[in-house]
């Protein structure tokens, strides 16, 4: 197995690229997208009235 080379120190972490290339995609970072498409896929759990 080749050695891993160590990063350039004018590198990024990995983590940060990852968002800024979400970011120039068009990612939404509020989350309302997602609740948006979960709450369409996921319906709400109905809630039925206790026995007795």
């Amino acid at each position: 197995m080749p050695k891993k080379k160590k990063p350039d120190k004018d590198e990024k972490p990995q983590s940060q690229r990852f968002i800024d290339a979400a970011r120039e995609s068009g990612a939404d970072d509020t989350g309302e997208e997602f609740e948006r498409a979960f709450k369409k896929i996921v319906p709400a759990k109905k809630i039925t009235p206790a026995e007795g």
